[in-house]
Formats: structure tokens, C-alpha cells, sequence
């Protein structure tokens, strides 16, 4: 299952670098890039951070153009309002891998949950007292879309795509081509704390990436970490819904991740899910996934994927409880 899915969502955008050379100096470009923090560091030579830093600002222009649902003008805002069927070549990519992905997922992974995370408030619209979920489950469900010839064809109008499980990491993955592009053979990119890595950093050593503590609230970017991944290749993505949500009329906790089946939110014990996988994409876009399971499921589902490298924050009686999978023990720094 797990073979099915990485052979699918494995992009081509990176074609095979030359061998590196040894390593060299670094540049750093900070700022933001989609709305959040924004960190690159590359072995880039004979290219100046101005540079630089522009091809990544038109690269964030193009990737909110194509994806954002916060931008009105964006070709994905088009497409959910029915102005515009055509697809490009970013949006048809995010539908496979949502496919792929979703066939793991048991129907807790779906990017048509648009008009859900809508009412809830979290898609930049002010939230419904009380969601007639019945209502909008209707319309959402993945079989609901396809890509036709280029076009979007949907058998409901009503139907939206929201991509902000899975856009991140991609745009992650498009960053890391650039750097590519630019000449890196050592790098680090970061947007709002989902990374994709290759070879190593100034010193010589693995690339070290912190995992937040998930405590309600935790906006500190960085200042309290759990525990550090290590990484020399790959993507990393972690999601939470320590950040995002809110307390309803009753005191109960409404987090930003919703469960497509039931059209309500996912909360549960586990707070944390940190991915690592060939592509960010692929990481983000299973992060949420993990995260919608729930507890329990996400642990059972992680047992049927050996090759899965996954670890799990979970609220204990007293303290957290852990879980790193088989596969990710190797990248865990203890």
C-alpha cells in the first residue's frame, strides 16, 4: 500500500543534480513566503541574495496565483466559484497526489472539504454558530471532481477544493528545484516550519530540524522543541491543531483539521504528527492525514505502513506519550 502510493506521488519536477562539489559557502534568504515565515540555506555560487530572494518572491506570486483560497483572484478561487474549469499544471498535481494519498486514508483525507473548514472558520471566512453539516457533506467528497482533458469537471457546482493540506509542502518541493536550479547541492528550505533538506549544513553535519512541543497555544516558532529530527535528503512536514482553533459556546475545543466523513473536527489525543518522505507534498499531505485519524487509528494505520516514517505526540495522563515508527528511528535525535 505504501509502495502504491510513493510511486504515484513521487514528483518529476527534480531532475537528477551532478555530483556536488565539496562544500562551499552558504547564502541565507529570510522573510515570508505564502503568508508565514520563510527560511532558505544554500551552497549557491555566483548568486547574490537579491538575487535570489526575487526568484523566490516571484515564485510565492505564482504559487498563490495557482493555489491559494485566501487570494479572490487565484485560478483555485476561480475554479471553486465556477468561473473557470481549466486546471494548470500545479492544481492537476496536488489532485493525484490528494488521490493517492486519500486512498490510505479511509475518507479522512479529502480536499474537497472546502465548504466544511469554511463554516468552521477556517478558510478566512467568519464561522457558522451551528454548521448544518448534513447539509454540506452533499457536497464534499473526492469522486465528486475529476481532470479531464485539462478541465476540472464536477458533478456538483457546489463543490470547492481546498489545498492548504498539501499546497505548502509542495510549494516546499517547487523552492527546493530552484535552489537546485541555482546550482545548491547542499541546502535547507523552510515555509512556516515544513522543510525539504539535501546533503548537509555549515558544519559539515546533518541538517537539524526541530519539532514544536504541541501545548494549546504554542506560537513561539521554535523556542520550546520536543524533540530534533535528523536529515540529510527529503521532506519534513508537521501538523497540529495546537494553533489553530477555538473554543465553541460550550468550551469544546474546535481545531482547524476536519474529518471529511463526519464534517466535524478531528480532535483527539494526538496533538503533534511529524512526516518525513521523499517530497514535503507528500509529508504535509500525510501529516493531515494522520492528524484526521485520530489517536487510535492514526497508530493502527501507521502499524500497516512499514516503511512509513512518522512520529506521533499524544497527551498522556501526566506528561506526552510518544510514538516513532520503526522506519523513523534512525532520523529521531534523542
Amino acid at each position: 500500500m505504501l509502495k502504491r502510493y510513493a510511486m504515484v506521488a513521487v514528483p518529476v519536477l527534480f531532475a537528477l543534480a551532478a555530483a556536488c562539489a565539496p562544500k562551499r559557502s552558504y547564502t541565507t534568504v529570510e522573510g515570508v513566503m505564502l503568508g508565514t515565515s520563510l527560511r532558505v540555506v544554500a551552497d549557491v555560487e555566483g548568486v547574490g541574495t537579491q538575487e535570489l530572494y526575487a526568484a523566490v518572491m516571484e515564485l510565492d506570486r505564482q504559487a498563490k496565483a495557482s493555489m491559494s483560497i485566501f487570494d479572490e483572484g487565484s485560478l483555485l478561487s476561480r475554479i471553486n466559484r465556477n468561473e473557470t474549469d481549466r486546471v494548470d499544471a500545479h492544481i492537476a498535481y496536488c489532485l493525484r497526489l490528494a488521490d493517492s494519498i486519500g486512498a490510505l486514508s479511509d475518507g479522512r483525507y479529502d480536499v474537497t472539504v472546502k465548504p466544511l473548514v469554511e463554516a468552521w472558520g477556517f478558510a478566512g471566512k467568519e464561522r457558522t454558530r451551528e454548521p448544518n453539516v448534513d447539509s454540506l457533506l452533499e457536497f464534499v467528497g473526492r469522486e465528486k471532481v475529476a481532470v479531464r482533458d485539462g478541465r476540472l469537471v464536477k458533478t456538483d457546482p457546489r463543490v470547492q477544493l481546498d489545498f492548504n493540506s498539501i499546497a505548502k509542502g509542495y510549494t516546499v518541493d517547487l523552492l527546493a528545484a530552484l535552489v537546485e536550479r541555482f546550482g545548491a547541492c547542499n541546502y535547507l528550505v523552510d515555509i512556516g516550519g515544513e522543510v525539504r533538506c539535501r546533503g548537509v549544513n555549515r558544519q559539515g553535519g546533518p541538517w537539524r530540524i526541530g519539532v514544536e512541543t504541541p501545548f494549546d497555544g504554542n506560537m513561539t516558532d521554535g523556542e520550546y522543541v520536543q524533540r530534533r529530527v535528523r536529515m540529510t535528503e527529503g521532506g519534513l512536514a508537521t501538523s497540529g491543531n495546537y494553533r489553530r482553533y477555538y473554543l465553541d459556546d460550550r468550551g469544546r475545543k474546535v481545531a482547524h483539521t476536519i474529518d471529511p466523513r463526519t464534517g466535524r473536527s478531528a480532535v483527539s489525543r494526538l496533538l503533534s504528527v511529524t512526516v518525513a518522505a521523499p517530497t514535503c507534498a507528500e509529508a504535509d499531505a500525510l501529516g493531515t492525514m494522520f492528524l484526521a485519524m485520530g489517536a487510535d487509528d492514526a497508530l493502527a494505520a501507521a502499524e500497516r505502513m512499514p516503511g512509513v516514517k512518522v512520529y506521533f505526540i499524544l497527551a498522556g495522563e501526566d506528561d506526552y506519550e510518544e510514538y516513532v515508527s520503526p522506519a523513523m528511528q534512525e532520523l529521531i535525535m534523542n
